[in-house]
């Protein structure tokens, strides 16, 4: 029974089953070996037997037939030893399934079971299974004895310690196994002590003997394999000995390990890791001290493999912190022994050992290093600087330090970046600390900057490290430690370096000190500057000037938690009002430094660290609900001088770049008294009033072009001081009541229906805020609202992106009231669908109602909007001959139809195409918008965290298939493309779309090109979306309706058909389209599949390098949508252009795979921050400069297109390039060399028949200084293949070459052959008949310069000389 292994890992019983014989037959029945067919003939006769004498097959039954049928075959004077070893095997698996009553009773005949078992052990002609299956048995009959007299216990437990080292390893295996469950089972009972003694007796009588034996006779072999194996045993079982037992086995390990035998120090850590590893386990604190010191001193890091030292560091860490949870006294003294150790570790050449170690290191400190730790320092340190010299040794946590400065030292320069993680984690445990401790750590740091880049790569982990100094110690500590050093007579030698890291990293700073110190320096800056303008060194000034901008820049970061706001704002406000008068450049970082200081401050409750950052909650202690109410108060007492002077200058200005005037406008305003807020609200609403009656005397314009919104050159224009004195009014909004907003809303009705465009886009704007922040303004004036929304129709194309925010925020309180207002949901729903046509290239005048427009149309239209239409149209010449009926019509009649029908006939859209100089961002824009408030709104339905559910979403989307049925084409390309959208955002809406499969084919038979564009995008979406399942069903009308357009080449169509075959085949397989698609189209079929199988194969091409490079995902994760607070764009990768476009080309199943993979979250496992780096940098010497992200270190994600963008324009790369520069490289035999950007072209060899006169620019060329650099623009044809590896240097002419092409007659190619002019064609063409004639001597020469009269002459002139 050797073969049968019957461990969990190989044979499996299910305990639910209870028939041992039937599991054992169905794992063993088909098994050829004759031990498995012995088992299942033992365990069948047994079943049989019971079943004759009618008694179940449970486990007591087959347990008391296998014990009964052991006692009888042992007996037996040969007794067969597969049948004991079958019997042994069937005891095994029934004994765990026995309860632990029934096995103590044991009141069958014969010899008692354990008695039985050690009979059969201590039998030599047992074999290995016999002994396994037997220790399974004695170790589950211990645990069941629950007995508490040892002389009950010791006879079994003695056989299972003595089979512990065992020479045969399944046996040795399972002993092991074995000795740790009844060690477990023995845990709070008095019978551990007592097992533990035996287990240390065992191992120190090993000791003995192999201590006494004769090394020279080779005695003591065979005890120190034991020993061994008793090792192994501990591995196991340590952690549940006796605390006295683990106490000796410590010692004995500090006894072994001092031995330096690989073996034994292997087996020692291991069992140590096992134990300190165990949380409850109890352990005597200086033993295991002392065990980690032997260890920590015995590490050769030269010597031992990368897995030992790996595994050493992490021991370290855990004995470490589990002595210093036992006795921290002990554990501190030989902190730096063992931070020494780590430090030999992170000198050898294993990477995973580095990190272990590091680890480590970060570890120890934040867990070891304590308080009173760094107090007993600081005092010994500050007792020794009152005296002259210092005679007491150092402290433990300057040897700490000093082990770390020394990781700074050049034999760890490969690790540094893992150090400076290192430097950085005692940085934050020093504190305020640190100056004692870390001063010469600062000094390297400081001279690593000064290093080169080409030294020194690790540049930004440096400056990492210099942020965590700067956190902990401040930033005055840590600018007296290493200064800016401003004062420098150059100002390179100044430390520049240091003020991004002061920017970034300062929290919780001074304001005094950014008062008296910083602002200091800016006026040293500014009179150097003024200084060297003097002098006439401009440069020079600018860089000063440019240095003293960034000194203001340290602002806001001193205003993020700054310590003292209270007592020192008022000092620095001062300064602050005068400098945003006077300097323009500052006024933004001035802004945002006081609304930071309000944000900050002006909050409920502190204690909600939720709107804090992790890192900066961690560091602001200070900051307490009565710290904020202070400050506050500090803050309130100057809002109002704050408004006045923020009004003041914004109103002058003429540009608010970012809005950040308004947002500090708003912000001062929600602090500062009512009363003032709303005297300056009144001040500025009455200058309101009188410019619009000003404007309303002077007249419109009569263009109302949106180039006038960004008009600022007219400083007096009536238009652009009401738009700012709106901007001003809006941005007082958190400080106004409702009887103010209110006024406001009157003051912008006349805005609304402006004629000039700049008025009415302000006005919408403004609205759009009122509604978003002011629900109640809403709920009290929303019959008024919806009212004037339809009065003050028409909209200028500038202003439409504004009015439907507005309509978003009515549609989201029209769906939330409880009266009966669908009708109004409706007709904004309506506005809003159609604005999805706002393309590039149409401008779109709305009123109440649909019409489709011819070249000549008559359009009955109310008195009210003529003049409008007539400016308009006058405006833009468009070539139409359009006529303008004047009717009149009731405007309540309109609406009154537009009830009956609101899904059919809402909005009217009259479109023409647009001039050149018609603006079509605008209408992108409003596009776009229209886009995300669709969105919008459907996850305001949906969302669960707004109220929403599935069943509103699914109403939702029904609302925008109903505009399936309106009457233009207009309306019906505008719902599809608003059902795209929404199908490709929520996943939920797909199965509703695939019904609207039908209606949506039917549509494509029509003759409408806008219909018909629409709705292959729509179903693009729809098939990217579904499941093949869903569009089976739909297959062969999709096929029969797509196919009628694939002959059409006038409208673009035939590709988007080709494209949306290819998503069928890739979705639904190809068998399948093939079985509906028409016999006259197979071949359509059959040229998509070979284009997806050449995208694959291209595909698979690839390495897996260039693919983990380039295919980087980025997503963008956002938190729950907050309620109706603001527009939130939900970040996704829709592209309009790329459905509904003309021109799809031949791009295969590219955009099928983009849509379906949008919003995917790549799970990349996380690297470490030296091999990402690493490969950073090989990455970014194949990378073009231009193209890698240089603020994270990071390749530039090419999915990204605002950084691509960004790149492409400020890169130089794509200049022109010089005429050397675009000359082509090309070997030996004609093929180009194509090398990456930044490799050097190889040096021309110097060959005796390398003719130099070949080179267009060398000085025997004839064409050597300005004369030649001039011509080479237009007469050199550059680089020229000679075929010099076909001359003789023997003789002239040309030679065969082995392996080589035979040798031809050439012509350099030469522009001029494309030249325009005729002569210089004809100068290019003229040596192509002596083509055979002219050999060597025309090798690398231009034909142009060949042919030219001169050249001729020369070469007639050298002919002479040589006769």
């Amino acid at each position: 029974m050797e073969d049968i292994d019957i461990e969990g890992s190989t044979f499996d019983i299910e305990e639910s089953n209870d028939d041992l014989c039937n599991s054992i037959i169905s794992r063993f029945g088909n098994s050829s070996e004759e031990s498995h067919q012995h088992l299942c003939a033992v365990i069948g006769a047994m079943s049989q037997e019971l079943k004759d004498n009618n008694k179940p097959c449970t486990p007591l039954a087959y347990f008391c037939a296998a014990r009964l049928s052991l006692d009888k075959f042992t007996s037996e004077s040969t007794p067969s030893s597969h049948v004991i070893d079958a019997l042994l095997t069937v005891l095994s698996l029934a004994v765990p399934r026995v309860s632990r009553a029934l096995l103590k009773k044991d009141g069958l005949q014969g010899e008692p079971l354990p008695e039985l078992l050690l009979r059969v052990l201590r039998s030599q002609s047992a074999s290995e299974s016999a002994i396994v299956s037997g220790l399974k048995c004695l170790s589950q009959l211990l645990i069941a004895k629950e007995s508490v007299d040892w002389s009950d216990v010791s006879p079994l437990f003695n056989v299972v310690l003595g089979f512990l080292t065992d020479s045969r390893p399944k046996v040795r295996k399972q002993s092991h196994l074995c000795h740790r469950d009844v060690l477990l089972s023995f845990q709070n009972s008095s019978l551990v002590a007592s097992a533990s003694e035996a287990v240390t007796a065992l191992l120190e009588r090993f000791i003995l003997l192999v201590g006494g034996a004769n090394a020279n006779t080779g005695e003591g072999t065979k005890e120190a394999q034991q020993i061994l194996y008793i090792l192994d045993a501990l591995k196991e079982c340590l952690p549940y000995l006796s605390r006295k037992s683990k106490t000796s086995i410590l010692n004995y390990f500090k006894y072994l390990l001092d031995l330096h035998q690989p073996l034994v120090t292997r087996r020692i850590t291991d069992a140590l890791s096992f134990l300190c590893h165990f949380p409850t386990s109890e352990v005597s604190p200086e033993a295991l001290l002392e065990l980690l010191n032997s260890l920590a001193r015995s590490i050769e890091s030269k010597k031992m493999s990368g897995d030992r030292l790996t595994f050493t560091a992490r021991l370290l860490y855990a004995g470490m912190n589990k002595v210093y949870s036992l006795n921290r006294q002990i554990c501190v003294v030989k902190l730096p022994i063992v931070f020494n150790a780590l430090k030999d570790i992170l000198a050898s050449e294993h990477e995973e050992a580095i990190y272990a170690a590091t680890d480590a290191l970060k570890n120890m400190i934040n867990s070891c290093v304590d308080e009173s730790l760094i107090k007993q320092g600081v005092d010994q340190i500050s007792l020794s600087e009152n005296k002259e010299s210092r005679k007491s040794a150092p402290t433990i946590i300057e040897k700490i330090c000093a082990t770390i400065e020394s990781l700074l030292d050049y034999h760890y320069t490969s690790v540094w970046d893992r150090m400076f993680q290192v430097v950085s984690a005692m940085f934050h445990k020093l504190g305020n600390y640190s100056p004692y401790f870390m001063r010469g750590i600062l000094k390297n740091m400081e001279d690593m900057q000064k290093l080169p880049d080409e030294d020194f790569p690790f540049r930004k982990q440096l400056h990492e490290c210099f942020g965590s100094a700067l956190i902990a110690m401040g930033p005055e500590t840590l600018l007296s430690l290493v200064p800016l050093n401003l004062e420098a007579e150059d100002l390179s030698d100044a430390n520049v370096w240091l003020l991004p890291i002061l920017k970034h990293y300062i929290v919780g700073a001074s304001l005094n000190y950014f008062t008296e110190q910083i602002l200091a320096m800016i006026s040293r800056v500014r009179e150097k500057a003024r200084k060297l303008e003097k002098q006439g060194l401009m440069v020079s000034s600018r860089n000063a000037d440019a240095l003293a901008y960034s000194l203001w820049s340290l602002l806001p970061s001193f205003c993020n938690y700054p310590s003292d706001t209270a007592k020192s704002f008022l000092n620095l406000e001062k300064h602050l009002r005068n400098k945003l008068m006077e300097e323009l450049d500052i006024r933004g970082i001035i802004c945002t430094s006081l609304r930071l200081l309000i944000q900050q401050n002006n909050i409920v409750d502190l204690e909600d660290k939720g709107y804090i950052d992790e890192d900066i909650a961690k560091e602001q202690v200070h900051y307490s609900p009565q710290v904020a109410r202070d400050n506050l108060y500090v803050l309130k007492s100057s809002a109002k001088n704050w408004l006045k002077d923020l009004s003041e200058v914004f109103l002058k200005s003429m540009k608010d770049d970012g809005g950040c005037l308004q947002c500090t406008i708003g912000d001062v305003a929600s602090i500062a008294d009512k009363a003032d807020v709303r005297n300056l609200f009144k001040e500025k609403m009455l200058k309101l009033y009188k410019c619009t009656r000003k404007a309303s005397k002077l007249g419109s314009s009569t263009i109302s072009h949106s180039m006038q919104i960004d008009d600022a050159s007219n400083n007096l224009s009536p238009s652009i001081l009401r738009a700012q004195l709106l901007d001003l009014a809006v941005s007082l909004l958190p400080g106004l009541d409702s009887e103010d907003i209110a006024l406001l809303f009157e003051a912008i009705k006349p805005a609304l229906q402006d004629v000039e465009g700049v008025m009415q886009k302000k006005a919408y704007k403004v609205l759009s805020i009122i509604l978003r922040r002011s629900d109640s303004f809403v709920s009290s004036k929303f019959e008024e609202l919806l009212g004037t929304m339809v009065d003050i129709l028409p909209c200028h194309f500038s202003a439409k992106r504004h009015r439907l925010d507005c309509l978003y925020f009515l549609v989201l309180h029209v769906s939330k009231s409880k009266d009966n207002l669908e009708h109004w949901r409706d007709i904004f729903l309506t506005e809003i669908i159609l604005a999805l046509k706002e393309l590039a290239h149409f401008c779109t005048i709305h009123a109440l109602f649909d019409i489709q427009l011819d070249t000549n149309f008559v359009f009955l239209i109310s008195p009210k909007w003529l003049s409008v239409f007539v400016q308009t149209y006058n405006s833009i010449e468009c070539g139409y001959a359009t006529h303008l009926v004047s009717v009149d019509v009731h405007v309540a009649h309109l609406i009154n139809l537009v009830c009956i029908s609101p899904v059919t006939a809402v909005t009217c859209s009259l479109s023409c195409p647009a001039a050149d100089g018609w603006p079509r961002e605008a209408n992108k824009k409003t596009r776009n918008r229209a886009y995300e408030i669709l969105v919008e709104i459907a996850h305001a339905f949906g969302d669960k965290e707004r109220g929403g559910n599935r069943e509103n979403l699914n109403n939702f989307f029904q609302m925008v298939a109903g505009h399936f049925t309106g009457e233009t084409p207009h309306m019906i390309s505008a719902a599809a493309k608003g059902l795209a959208r929404l199908a490709y955002e929520f996943s939920d809406l797909v199965l509703t779309a695939l019904k609207l499969l039908p209606g949506t084919l039917t549509l494509l038979r029509s003759n409408n090109k806008e219909i018909i564009k629409a709705n292959l995008g729509f179903l693009k979406v729809v098939v990217a979306k579904s499941q093949a399942e869903g569009l089976q069903t739909h297959l062969k009308s999709m096929v029969e309706g797509l196919l009628k357009w694939q002959d059409n080449s006038k409208n673009h169509f035939k590709a988007k058909v080709k494209l949306l075959l290819g998503m069928l085949v890739s979705k639904c397989g190809l068998e399948a389209v093939k079985a509906v698609m028409p016999e006259e189209h197979i071949k359509l079929l059959s040229n998509i599949r070979k284009i997806k199988d050449r995208k694959e194969r291209n595909r698979s091409a690839k390495s897996e390098e260039t693919r983990s490079h380039f295919s980087k995902a980025t997503t963008s994760s956002s938190g729950p949508p907050k309620p109706e607070s603001r527009i939130v764009v939900w970040q996704s990768m829709w592209n309009h252009t790329k459905i509904f476009s003309d021109f799809d080309g031949d791009c295969g199943n590219s955009e099928a795979e983009h849509m379906i993979s949008r919003g995917g979250k790549a799970s990349l496992h996380p690297k470490s921050s030296a091999s990402s780096f690493r490969s950073n940098i090989r990455l970014k010497k194949n990378l073009a400069e231009h193209l890698s992200d240089e603020s994270d270190d990071e390749p530039l994600d090419l999915l990204d297109r605002q950084k691509t963008r960004s790149a492409l324009k400020t890169s130089d790369h794509l200049k022109r390039k010089s005429r050397l520069d675009d000359d082509m490289e090309v070997d030996s035999e004609g093929r180009l060399i194509i090398r990456e950007e930044g490799e050097l072209r190889k040096k021309k060899r110097a060959d005796d028949d390398y003719d130099c006169r070949s080179e267009p620019d060398s000085h025997l060329s004839g064409k050597s200084g300005t004369k030649g650099q001039k011509r080479r623009k237009t007469s050199d044809s550059g680089w020229a293949y000679t075929g010099k590896e076909y001359g003789s240097k023997k003789a002239s002419g040309d030679v065969k070459r082995k392996d080589k092409l035979e040798p031809y007659a050439y012509w350099p190619l030469d522009r001029k052959m494309m030249s325009r002019r005729p002569q210089h064609r004809a100068a290019a063409r003229k040596g192509m008949a002596s083509v055979v004639k002219m050999t060597k001597n025309l090798e690398g020469k231009s034909a142009s310069g060949v042919l030219s009269l001169q050249s001729l002459k020369r070469k007639k002139n050298q002919k002479k000389g040589l006769r």
